[in-house]
């Protein structure tokens, strides 16, 4: 059976490949520690967990989900508060946000309502593999925006040549940033925004990681700059913040034409997120940042351990303020697979290779500190080890 050429554009998923990496290793016997995945191992908060056992007792959320693809009003409502109290940002719940079903499918969705085939992408390089694909399935073609460390991981927007900005129908942008942690400024925001109306590009601003910041920093949303919201739409999550990975619910918020042409699609291609799900969520969203506040001290610890035993060995590295990821260069002599490939045959410890988030991740390698702590004392031993062993 041939399947759509379609397919054939696509690169494999990073994240499937390291699950399928860590089984057959496991298979042969070997304890494997996984570093390479952003997944929080901490539960979600009780008080949501009770919310969505109430909510699943009663037989009128057994039915479609209210409103939908669009999400209830109740939890538009709640998200809509929720930006206002955390980013000052003012949205008609009505007509500025969306429920999604986590805020990968918001990236998917945004392709198909904007971009026609043969039209030009902008996406951050290294930046999140879906973006790509993404804009694959929907016939655009992505254009790599270079992100260096000489560039604190911006984009220069002036590098772009004019004849591909002519074609140029979208962005992704993501800050905080994955796989880097780098963090924006609310005046890079402005420039991005200005930079957008002068082109006529739509900007999709991935935030799931906007509460996982570290030393008193504040993540700006992009929709707080002036005129943000004639050109740009923000995606956000509760998985992050309040470990709900699997609990698969997030939101749109934006400009409103961009937010009805994702709903249209999202009314062609699913049902929406499970009423009771978005009444746990709703209780996430009203009653639950201690539990954020837990969850960064739990990181910033974690965070030390690697990088205090990464500086025994001469990296001189300093942690990004934002995400639970640490973008570490790999040594001078090593690519990004073999460093990869040396610390799981050395120490059966898996880590995401950078060159797997684009051409400009080569020379890097990122981990996950989303762990139990006991498995990454175990795994940062480990590496102590192989490294030592490295440079004898």
């Amino acid at each position: 059976m041939k399947l759509a050429d379609r397919l054939g554009l696509i690169p494999p998923y990073l994240f499937m490949q390291l699950r399928q990496k860590i089984n057959k290793a496991k298979a042969e016997g070997k304890d494997v520690i996984s570093l390479g995945v952003g997944d929080p191992v901490e539960p979600t908060p009780r008080e949501v967990v009770e919310e969505l056992y109430r909510a699943a007792q009663d037989p009128e959320n057994h039915h479609y989900p209210t409103d939908e693809e669009k999400g209830m009003l109740s939890f538009r409502k709640a998200v809509a508060a929720w930006y206002l109290r955390k980013y000052g940002v003012s949205v008609d719940p009505a007509t500025e946000v969306l429920g999604l079903i986590g805020s990968k499918e918001g990236c998917h969705h945004f392709c198909l309502a904007v971009v026609n085939p043969g039209d030009y992408v902008l996406m951050t390089d290294p930046g999140y593999p879906a973006y790509r694909s993404s804009i694959l399935f929907a016939g655009g073609i992505p254009y790599s925006m270079p992100m260096k460390a000489e560039n604190n991981y911006f984009p220069k927007y002036e590098d772009i040549p004019s004849d591909i900005l002519k074609k140029t129908k979208a962005m992704f942008l993501c800050y905080p940033n994955n796989p880097t942690g780098a963090c924006a400024t609310k005046e890079f925001f402005a420039k991005t925004v200005e930079f957008a109306k002068s082109y006529n590009i739509a900007v999709c601003h991935d935030f799931p990681y906007s509460e996982i910041v570290f030393d008193g920093f504040r993540s700006p949303s992009i929709l707080s700059v002036d005129g943000a919201k004639d050109v740009c739409v923000e995606l956000n999550s509760l998985s992050k913040p309040y470990n709900m990975t699997g609990w698969r619910i997030g939101m749109a918020l934006g400009n409103k034409d961009l937010i009805a042409g994702i709903s249209k699609v999202k009314e062609n291609t699913d049902s929406g997120v499970f009423n009771a799900i978005q009444f746990a969520a709703i209780k996430a969203l009203e009653s639950c940042d201690k539990h954020i506040q837990e969850n960064i001290k739990i990181y910033n610890h974690r965070r030390k351990l690697v990088v205090d035993m990464l500086n025994k060995h001469g990296w001189n590295y300093t942690p990004p303020k934002g995400t639970f990821y640490l973008w570490i260069p790999t040594p001078k002599n090593m690519s990004a697979i073999e460093f990869t490939n040396f610390l799981f045959d050395e120490c059966n410890v898996v880590v995401a290779p950078g060159s797997a988030y684009g051409q400009y991740g080569e020379g890097y390698i990122r981990i996950s500190v989303t762990v139990q702590e006991d498995r990454l004392i175990e795994a940062v031993n480990r590496i102590d080890k192989a490294l030592t062993k490295l440079t004898k």
